[in-house]
């Protein structure tokens, strides 16, 4: 089964199981990691920003253009940035790093 691990804004790192066909997203939710997904992986939030080791970047599939717009909105932006729930877990990827963002930005919070 493939792997992947967190890394924590204090440079922590965690790695788990990360099984085929799940989202990064989906792996942090089974096993406690602080990925918010306000949007549930619907593609309408950024709260499911990581960042990218530059060694896995180019192995993923391209960003859409809606995964693009919403990570216009993302806290701490940089040129490896992918949201989680768009990244599909595979063989290919066994060894996936992500960096966790510091915060992240919750467009959907309802301000009262």
């Amino acid at each position: 089964m493939p792997k992947m691990t967190f890394v924590f804004a204090d440079g922590k790192e965690q790695t788990f199981d990360a099984p085929v066909g799940i989202s990064v997203l989906e792996v942090a939710h089974k096993n406690g990691i602080p990925l918010e997904g306000a949007c549930e992986g619907s593609l309408a939030c950024s709260t499911c920003h990581v960042v990218v080791d530059e060694e896995w970047y180019g192995k993923l599939k391209g960003a859409t253009e809606d995964e693009e717009d919403m990570l216009d909105l993302a806290f701490g932006l940089t040129h490896t940035s992918r949201l989680g729930c768009q990244i599909m877990m595979s063989d290919a990827l066994d060894g996936l790093r992500v960096t966790l963002p510091s915060a992240t930005r919750n467009m959907m919070v309802d301000k009262k």
